[in-house]
């Protein structure tokens, strides 16, 4: 694979798309996401209305909750997604939405375009070494003033246990990796990216999830 297309990106494609009705069926209730995360959407929600707006892009929409929550909040949003199935979803449950298929590492944007980026769960499958790809992308699509949400599950401090890999989920062989970031590591690359750091929050497992959730909120410079 390339540089511009490097084989993590592949693997995550073929695997969403082998899952992707699985997976829209299991989280596509985005009433049932933890308080938590749902009043720091929220709160991004108020913070982009401030500066007067979007467009918001949902970068690693899946079934396209995220997008349509934010949508209710009165935010004008599109989704993008790695995976032609999970966009053929969001476009079905939600046809009012736009969802496009595109890569966080080079997205189909023009420059300072975007008035927000949110990204719940998706820099997950991103290697460290290619996180200071996808933040310069995001820092070149904002606006100055542009704000954007990150939400994943954390790594530990000592850096164990940083990668999983699963070759099987809902009953489908895939090859999918996930990195386990540790918040302090994404707030460093970010203002490597000259995207400063606003808020960073990390809470513990709820129900049935079994690592600690981390959400960075930054911003580019005005």
């Amino acid at each position: 694979m390339s540089a511009e297309n490097p084989e993590f990106i592949r693997a995550t494609r073929i695997s969403y798309d082998t899952i992707a009705d699985a997976y829209a069926e299991r989280f596509s209730d985005w009433l049932g996401v933890h308080p938590t995360d749902r009043a720091l959407l929220g709160a991004f929600a108020e913070l982009v209305t401030a500066r007067g707006g979007g467009p918001v892009a949902d970068i690693g929409c899946g079934p396209g909750q995220v997008s349509a929550a934010l949508d209710v909040l009165g935010v004008p949003v599109f989704g993008v997604d790695l995976s032609p199935r999970m966009v053929e979803l969001a476009r079905r449950a939600h046809p009012g939405l736009r969802f496009h298929v595109g890569s966080m590492t080079s997205l189909d944007l023009p420059n300072e375009t975007l008035g927000g980026i949110v990204a719940l769960y998706s820099v997950i499958h991103v290697p460290d070494g290619h996180l200071p790809t996808v933040f310069a992308e995001f820092h070149r699509v904002l606006v100055p003033g542009g704000h954007v949400l990150l939400g994943f599950q954390s790594g530990s401090p000592e850096g164990d246990e940083e990668h999983l890999h699963l070759t099987e989920r809902f009953g489908h062989e895939i090859s999918l990796d996930y990195f386990w970031h540790t918040p302090d590591a994404v707030a460093a690359h970010l203002a490597k990216a000259d995207l400063q750091l606003q808020t960073r929050v990390l809470r513990e497992p709820a129900g049935e999830e079994k690592r600690p959730r981390a959400f960075v909120l930054a911003r580019k410079r005005p």
